[in-house]
Formats: C-alpha cells, sequence, structure tokens
C-alpha cells in the first residue's frame, strides 16, 4: 500500500523524488556534539531519511548488513562524520545579483523567488541542512524543498518580521513621506510588516501565524541597515511586546527578537521573548538574565565582517557602515560574555545578497574567543533544542533524521575545518539522500529518478 500511494503521488507530482536509498556507512569516526567526543569505528546505518542504527563497535557490521538487504554499504575508511549543520539567522529573500543592498530591497518579487532556490541550494552545499529564516521566506518556499522541487536546507520561517513605524523594518529615508502599507514603507522584497499599537501588533503575530509561522520574529531595537533609528533604540512598548509573545505562547510557538543593548534585550526577555539575535551590546547582567531565564542568543559576527570587507565596498550604505563599526567592536566581546554566564548559543549569519558566500565564516570568527565544541553545539543541538526538535534535529543517533557531514578532518580540533567547506566537506546528506558529493568513494543520489509507468 506505501509504494502505491509513493507511486500516486509521483504521477500528481512529477518533480517528487523517489524515496532515499539505504545506506550502512562503516569505519566512521562519529562525532558527538553532546559530550565532545570522536567515536572511532563507527558504524550508521539510515533508511527512510532516518539513522536505523548507531554501532559503537565494528563486531556488529555484519548484524548491521542483515537488516539492510538492499543498502549501500560504504567505507568511511576512517573520515568523520558530523551532524548536519544549523544556521539560526538567515534571510534567503535578499539573494544576490545587485550591487547595492537597496537594490535587493526593491527588486521584482518574481525574480527573487527564482534567485531564492540557487540561495537554497548554495547552503546545503556548505553543510547547513537546517536553516532558519528571521524574515522573507514563505511558506511555499518550505513546502518546495519539504517536496523535493527546490534542493535546500530544511526551513523554519518566522514570516513577516514585526517592527513599529520606523523601526529596523521600516526602510523608508526621513525625508520619504509616502503611507506604509505592509512591506517596509512600500519595498516590494522586504519582509517586514509594521504595527503600531497593541491591536496592529496581535493583528500582525497572529497573520503570520496564519500564513505558515514556525516562530515569530520581531525588531526589539535599532539596526545597522535601518535608515532612521539608532542602535540604542528601544523599539515597542513592553505592551507591544507582550501582545506579540501571548499570541506565540497561544499558537504553541516562540518569539525571537533583534537587538543589540542590554536595555532592548532585557525588555524582550521581561516581556516572554525566548531568542535575542544579534546581541553584540550585552553586559554580564543581562547575559545572567538570559542565562536565568533559559534564553537563546544567536550572534551573527560574519555579517559586520563581510560588510566590511574592501571587496564589498559599496554595497551598504554609508549610514549603515558608521552603524556596522559600532556593533563590529563589540561583537566577540559580547559573544564572551554571553559565553561565560551561561546562555544558550546559536549559530548565524544574517549575510545579505552575495555576501551570503561568507556563511561558513563565522565559525572561524568564533573561534578567537570560544573553543571548538561550544561552536559546534551552538549549530547542532543547542537549535535544536531551541525549535524543539532535540529527539530529532542535531545529533547521529537512532530515530533522528539521517542529517549528517562527511568530513576529512576533526572540526573539534580546528574549528576553522566548517569555515573551509570547499577542503573539508566531502558529501552532505540531508533525510538521507547524498545531496552533495565530492568524494570518489560516494556517489551522489540523483535527484530525479525517471517515474516508470509501465
Amino acid at each position: 500500500m506505501g509504494s502505491a500511494s509513493q507511486y500516486h503521488e509521483r504521477l500528481i507530482k512529477p518533480w517528487k523524488p523517489a524515496p532515499p536509498n539505504s545506506y550502512i556507512f562503516t569505519n566512521a569516526n562519529l562525532i558527538d556534539p553532546v559530550d565532545g567526543l570522536i567515536h572511532n569505528g563507527v558504524t550508521v546505518g539510515f533508511s527512510g531519511g532516518l539513522v536505523t542504527e548507531v554501532n559503537l563497535s565494528s563486531a556488529n557490521d555484519e548484524d548491521a548488513s542483515d537488516d539492510f538487504e538492499s543498502a549501500r554499504t560504504v567505507d568511511l575508511q576512517g573520515k568523520y562524520l558530523c551532524p548536519g549543520l544549523f544556521d539560526c539567522h538567515v534571510h534567503i529573500v535578499a539573494v544576490p545579483g545587485e550591487k547595492e543592498w537597496r537594490e535587493t530591497k526593491t527588486i521584482d518579487t518574481q525574480t527573487s523567488a527564482y534567485r531564492q532556490a540557487f540561495v537554497c541550494q548554495q547552503m546545503l552545499q556548505r553543510g547547513f541542512t537546517t536553516v532558519r529564516d528571521c524574515g522573507g521566506a514563505t511558506l511555499a518556499l518550505k513546502k518546495s524543498i519539504e517536496d523535493g522541487l527546490i534542493q535546500g536546507p530544511r526551513l523554519f520561517i518566522a514570516g513577516q518580521f514585526l517592527s513599529q513605524t520606523g523601526g529596523h523594518g521600516d526602510t523608508r529615508g526621513s525625508l520619504d513621506r509616502t503611507a506604509i502599507h505592509c512591506c517596509g514603507g512600500g519595498s516590494t522584497n522586504f519582509p517586514a510588516l509594521i504595527c503600531d499599537g497593541v491591536a496592529e501588533c496581535l493583528r500582525g503575530a497572529r497573520e503570520n501565524v496564519r500564513t505558515g509561522s514556525d516562530f515569530l520574529k520581531v525588531m526589539g531595537g535599532g539596526g545597522v541597515c535601518s535608515p532612521t533609528d539608532r542602535i540604542d533604540n528601544i523599539q515597542f512598548t513592553p505592551e507591544e511586546v507582550t501582545a506579540i509573545t501571548t499570541v506565540a505562547k497561544n499558537s504553541r510557538m516562540y518569539v525571537t527578537s533583534h537587538a543589540y543593548t542590554p536595555e532592548s534585550i532585557k525588555q524582550a526577555i521581561n516581556n516572554g521573548v525566548l531568542g535575542i539575535e544579534h546581541g553584540n551590546l550585552i553586559d554580564k547582567e543581562t547575559a545572567q538574565l538570559m542565562a536565568e531565564k533559559g534564553a537563546y542568543l544567536t550572534p551573527t559576527l560574519v555579517t559586520y565582517t563581510a560588510m566590511g570587507e574592501e571587496k564589498n565596498a559599496g554595497y551598504m550604505p554609508g549610514e549603515s557602515m558608521e552603524k556596522n563599526s559600532e556593533v563590529f567592536a563589540a561583537g566577540l566581546r559580547g559573544l564572551k560574555i554571553a559565553a561565560d554566564a551561561g546562555v544558550n548559543i546559536c549559530y548565524g549569519s544574517d549575510l545579505l545578497g552575495h555576501l551570503g558566500a561568507s556563511q561558513s565564516q563565522e565559525f572561524s570568527i568564533r573561534g578567537q574567543v570560544l573553543s571548538p565544541l561550544p561552536i559546534l553545539q551552538s549549530a547542532t543541538i543547542t537549535p535544536a533544542k531551541m525549535m524543539g526538535q532535540e529527539n530529532f534535529l542535531g545529533q547521529i543517533k537512532k530515530g533522528f533524521a539521517a542529517d549528517m557531514l562527511i568530513l576529512n578532518r576533526n572540526p573539534l580540533e580546528d574549528i576553522s575545518v566548517l569555515s573551509e567547506p570547499d577542503k573539508h566537506l566531502l558529501a552532505v546528506i540531508k533525510e538521507g539522500r547524498i545531496c552533495i558529493s565530492r568524494w570518489r568513494g560516494l556517489k551522489q543520489d540523483s535527484q530525479k529518478e525517471p517515474l516508470i509507468l509501465e
């Protein structure tokens, strides 16, 4: 019955790929992000998109093979098997192809949609099997990836982020008198929903829930790319934030807030927000509050580095670069303060346009102040817990999604291994499919096998 159902589904959805093959990987050096151990000589079996066996002793290889009569056995020859990576702060809608950021915000929505497919594929090629889109990605894109129409990472989406008038999501300049409709002041490719007052915040939050958001994103303070606010602005009132977090709680989801300063972070956390994006200017007192509340911080240090590189000069406007300098200098210090306080830390990039090519560089940047294990945890088990997926994602474990990477070096010895996927990432497996393979020992699975009708 199952095969007949799959057959029928592929008739009405001809782009639907065939079910994933079954594999047995032997002689793997398995990376455990929980305790930081490397388990040698491990056998990992996966079928139907799930990990079905993890045998820490090669003595069980024969038994594992008996369970998978049609499985493909691959000897990893001591290569490292790492859980697939998370990026917890992306904006897929911020596509490359324009010389300046302001042009990206106004490109045609159909043009943007086609380019988003490329962005998703590139993220997967860097080893990111799951990403959290903090504004812009739609339910249609998420389902297109789930259906196999587009190759890309698993998506968790915020929909449109919520901003007050003149906040970080309002793209209008000071001399712009045009009325706001929905998208940050008329931008065609900018995912903001402008809300003022409790009633509008309730409506905006509920609209995101209706359109398939997995979580809600608010702009709780000033930002780098917005033209009329300052970094130290506190945005929204406590009552407005509480309205949004109440909708999220009632809908069994959480809220994350864009916030740089202690004041904006405290307002968010004290009014029910679970996550903080960026947090560069955090102090010890605020970090302690976050730790006590079990909140999550997602720093995005690579975006400030990329904006400041000479090769990217002119992409961001001058006023944004001035603010970029302010938060860039504090970034590593803020990360260390949060880590020392025991805050849950997730991996994020927040790169716009062509800057997205630097997505993996966040690993090396964090390596300046943190050891490899907590950095790897920030891209595996910690975000899985934040997203309520700790029993399905973030580890190579029986019953978990078969999301994994094959590496030629150990990232727990040198985290920069993950910053150079072209050199060290041999293969990407997502949901049991060999999506990317740069290794002769493993054949890449076909995305679309022909449908046999007779």
